[in-house]
C-alpha cells in the first residue's frame, strides 16, 4: 500500500482547513455545485490525513537495493571435430 509521505501532513492540514473555509463560503453564497465539488476534495484529503495517523509509529523504509542480473550462463554447444 503506498502511505502519503509524512513530511507532508502539514500541508495537507493546510489544504483541509482551506477546504473548509471554502465550503463554508460556498454555503453561504449558496453555491450548492461548488460545495459538493468542495466536500468531495476535502473527504479527499480527510482520508490522507487518516491514512497518515493510521500509519504504524516506528516503520522506516527499506532500502532493498537494486537488484544484479547475471547473464544466463551459455550452455557449451557440441562442435563436430574440425576435418583436415
Amino acid at each position: 500500500m503506498l502511505w502519503p509521505e509524512p513530511a507532508q501532513r502539514d500541508r495537507l492540514v493546510e489544504i483541509r482547513d482551506n477546504l473548509l473555509a471554502r465550503i463554508a463560503k460556498a454555503e453561504r453564497e449558496e453555491w450548492l455545485g461548488e460545495v459538493e465539488g468542495l466536500q468531495m476534495s476535502l473527504a479527499g484529503a480527510q482520508e490522507k490525513l487518516a491514512e497518515l495517523d493510521r500509519r504504524p509509529a516506528g516503520r522506516s523504509v527499506v532500502d532493498l537495493g537494486i537488484p544484479t542480473i547475471t547473464a544466463p550462463a551459455v550452455p557449451h554447444q557440441h562442435r563436430p571435430e574440425e576435418r583436415t
